[in-house]
């Protein structure tokens, strides 16, 4: 490989303005940003985060900066690290179907921690976010062509990760060429087709890719040294043509599920039926899926744990159809013991549809076939999963996410309040901003 070094990407990511981005660059940063906070929210009451926190006072020991959830503050790295495990817990942030990971997810733990260590503003904030996400999916594209198999977001969210914090920290375009070297070169080669059939917190690779790549940062503080990244390559170069043109952050999907993507498309198929139908979930025999054969690889077990039941796809599909909705409340212990769920599950199949598998991953397309206890037999249109990119997600559904989401977690009367903050103003502090919703949430840690 031969690879040149012409700053263009570290000179983007240092030295992009708020006032440079376009409008609607600057609207998809808010809704990300949302979005990611919803996250962070209910994935502090999560196991995985409790593991975080642990870890962070075990091995990076107490300091100054603020944690979404916690009431207990710690060094860089300890937040970096306990907002890594909580980003992604519940498996309801962003994603990109192109590298098939979650971009906003992989960073956030790392760059929301740098931000209120340096006490930045919002706009700085949120520009900063689109570099990375720009940076992370880039970059992304790379590692999985270089390497030829699908990994885990934790690996591209190292190089992400070191992106966002770089900036933050002002380094200058040596030390961030420097550091996306490091961070890329040792990024953990996460295999993620294995945690979608073997599920648990390995999941998505996201807390080691945050804490990789806020220990590149640290590492560079310290002389570490690195030589090239993969998009200084001749043949990955052209992954940075069209930057500052074209933003990759607008092609994201939304979630509105708390399980693997995969299963988005089951669970909406069946609820079609069902409220076209006007069918309760008594009156089904059978369903049948019909989907891409990943979806099919997904965990089929009754779940014991918050992970088997997110990497699952028979969980999700039934837990729907009994209570019409996959989210915090469905991903709980109670959910796990309920008989109806249980029943449901033993009622469904999945089958791989081959037209449907061949517009894997582009596009994730699946509909269901019900069967009820008198012989009636319905189908459902093919259904995609709500969020995708060409729907072009704006403020108002992520706002309506996030309230029905953090419904749990925080405080009555402050949603709106925080919403609106977040959709309309740009010049509070980051460190304002957190500790707020802090003594806004339910319970902390």
């Amino acid at each position: 490989m031969h690879f040149s070094t012409d700053y263009k990407l570290e000179n983007f990511i240092l030295n992009t303005k708020w006032e440079d981005l376009p409008e609607e660059v600057q609207t998809r940063a808010r809704a990300c940003f949302i979005d990611l906070m919803g996250a962070l929210l209910v994935g502090s009451c999560s196991d995985q985060f409790m593991a975080g926190i642990r870890l962070a006072k075990s091995i990076f020991g107490q300091g100054n900066i603020a944690v979404i959830g916690s009431k207990e503050r710690f060094s860089f790295m300890g937040a970096a690290s306990a907002m890594g495990h909580s980003s992604n817990a519940y498996d309801i942030d962003d994603g990109h179907n192109i590298i098939r990971a979650h971009p906003g997810t992989s960073f956030i733990g790392g760059v929301l921690a740098a931000a209120y260590e340096k006490n930045i503003s919002y706009k700085e904030l949120l520009t900063t976010l689109v570099v990375t996400y720009e940076t992370t999916i880039r970059m992304g594209q790379a590692i999985m062509d270089y390497y030829k198999f699908a990994h885990s977001s934790g690996t591209f969210g190292a190089v992400g990760t070191a992106a966002g914090v770089g900036r933050i920290y002002g380094f200058s375009k040596e030390q961030m060429n420097n550091l996306l070297s490091v961070a890329e070169f040792n990024a953990p080669m996460g295999p993620g087709i294995r945690s979608v059939e073997y599920p648990s917190m390995n999941k998505d690779g996201v807390p080691f890719g945050v804490m990789v790549g806020a220990l590149a940062v640290m590492e560079t503080l310290c002389g570490f040294t690195g030589n090239k990244n993969l998009l200084e390559a001749d043949e990955y170069r052209h992954y940075l043509d069209d930057l500052y043109d074209n933003y990759e952050i607008m092609k994201l999907y939304f979630k509105p599920y708390t399980c693997c993507r995969w299963a988005h498309p089951a669970i909406d198929s069946c609820l079609e039926i069902m409220g076209k139908f006007n069918l309760n979930h008594k009156d089904i025999k059978e369903v049948t899926v019909y989907t891409f054969k990943p979806a099919t690889m997904l965990s089929k077990i009754r779940p014991k744990t918050e992970d088997e039941a997110q990497y699952n796809i028979a969980y999700p599909v039934a837990a729907a159809i009994v209570t019409g909705d996959f989210g915090l409340s469905q991903v709980s212990s109670e959910a796990f013991e309920n008989p109806d769920i249980i029943s449901m599950m033993g009622k469904l199949t999945f089958e791989v549809d081959p037209e449907i598998d061949r517009q894997f991953p582009k596009r994730r397309i699946c509909r269901a076939e019900i069967i009820t206890n008198d012989g009636q037999k319905y189908m459902s249109s093919y259904c995609e999963p709500r969020g995708e990119a060409h729907e072009n997600i704006g403020i108002d559904w992520i706002r309506k996410k996030f309230e029905r989401l953090t419904q749990p977690v925080l405080k009555e009367g402050y949603k709106d309040i925080l919403l609106d903050k977040l959709e309309k103003e740009l010049n509070f502090s980051i460190v304002e901003l957190v500790d707020e919703i802090n003594n806004h949430i339910k319970i902390s840690s």
